[in-house]
């Protein structure tokens, strides 16, 4: 029987494009854990530990793009090792992490891998991508793609006209305040977040349009915060119909190639051809940290920046009271009071920038509930803050 699955995956894999071509020893040891069934929410430890690593090349997963990178790489040189007041491998093993990587003031300050993941492979987003889809949207403002982001989405997405969306603007998409009526339960099969990605679409209309335009409005736009994986597939689907370009081709075009990523990433695709962009880099642990920098730095490539000059400080700042002291929400990042700044992700995927500090944390992992702020959520929120004090503690003799 196990050879028989055995062979039952292998030929499903060749007529997806070849996961064993692009396989390293580390992944053919873990094909006997990758899942037959494409709801990742329901997916065992093992079948994540296995899938978060080749979600690109999984046979049941719908098509990627390539993110291509380019010839000239950003440097990232290796600094004095960090000395953190907390057990990292403790920390670590506790957060089944897979990558982490520390940069300050430019410089690889701590690397480490778990899980049987190395520094040359891609793990999956999540959605840290709604942070890399916010920026987009600033990208094809300064364009000349997006006139504002007052602009009603139905002027970008006419098949929203009618609906609960029709007089929602971008900003509000942004924002996640546009009083639609939305479940984003994990744990529940019948929530919002679970059923749309499965819904089948309108003929010739987005799978994501499809679905949302059917919700109920909950409350007045823009008066309301609740989180909506649902807006950020929109605001993908805007931004390409806006530009005319798919986003995986954008995103090399304005961050990729310019700022020197090391790998190439991948995208993955709805079932009707778009990006899944509140979901689904996949990248590379140090490119994720690369991007980091990339913002902290005021998403500018060669001193120019990509986006608008007045685009970074109120992406990265509260716009949007999510109910959690010190805590908000900007332009699809999390903020924290202290000027800090995340991107975050279901499972324990992270990029977290502190300016101040010129300071990076890029972390994937495969926690064992998709989100849990209570005990996983509380240890990376600690780790963060014993990060920010071991460089408060080398920079504090130098001021004194």
């Amino acid at each position: 029987m196990k050879k028989l699955i055995l062979a039952i995956l292998l030929i499903l894999a060749g007529a997806a494009g070849g996961f064993w071509a692009t396989a390293d020893d580390d992944m053919k040891a873990l094909v006997s854990s990758m899942p037959t069934d494409a709801n990742v929410l329901f997916w065992n430890t093992a079948q994540r530990d296995a899938a978060f690593r080749a979600m690109d090349r999984i046979p049941i997963l719908a098509k990627s793009h390539i993110i291509e990178s380019g010839d000239d790489v950003y440097p990232l040189p290796k600094g004095a090792p960090i000395t953190i007041g907390t057990d990292v491998d403790a920390y670590m093993k506790a957060q089944r992490t897979a990558g982490l990587v520390i940069v300050q003031d430019g410089k690889i300050r701590m690397e480490k891998y778990g899980l049987g993941f190395t520094g040359n492979g891609k793990w999956t987003s999540f959605s840290v991508a709604k942070s890399f889809t916010s920026t987009l949207v600033g990208a094809a403002i300064k364009d000349g793609y997006i006139k504002s982001i007052e602009d009603k989405v139905s002027t970008y997405i006419p098949d929203l006209k009618g609906s609960a969306y029709d007089d929602v603007t971008i900003r509000q998409l942004l924002t996640m305040t546009s009083g639609v009526k939305w479940n984003e339960d994990y744990a529940d099969p019948k929530s919002d977040v679970a059923l749309f990605n499965q819904h089948k679409a309108k003929d010739g209309m987005d799978v994501t349009v499809s679905y949302m335009r059917t919700l109920p409005r909950e409350a007045p736009a823009g008066t309301k915060w609740v989180y909506k994986t649902g807006e950020t597939n929109l605001i993908g689907v805007l931004v390409s119909s806006a530009t005319k370009k798919n986003l995986s081709e954008y995103l090399s075009e304005k961050v990729w190639v310019p700022f020197g990523m090391e790998q190439d990433g991948s995208w993955l695709l709805g079932s009707t051809g778009h990006e899944i962009s509140g979901c689904c880099i996949q990248a590379s642990t140090r490119d994720y940290a690369r991007f980091g920098l990339f913002i902290m730095g005021g998403a500018k490539v060669n001193g120019v920046s990509i986006v608008p000059d007045d685009w970074i400080a109120p992406a990265t700042s509260t716009q949007a009271d999510i109910g959690a002291p010190g805590k908000g929400y900007g332009y699809q990042w999390w903020t924290y009071d202290d000027g800090s700044f995340a991107a975050q992700g279901i499972f324990g995927q992270g990029i977290f920038i502190d300016p101040a500090r010129r300071l990076v944390v890029a972390s994937n992992s495969n926690w064992p509930k998709a989100t849990d702020p209570n005990t996983v959520g509380k240890q990376r929120e600690a780790f963060y803050k014993a990060v920010q004090a071991a460089v408060d503690a080398e920079t504090k003799p130098a001021a004194e």
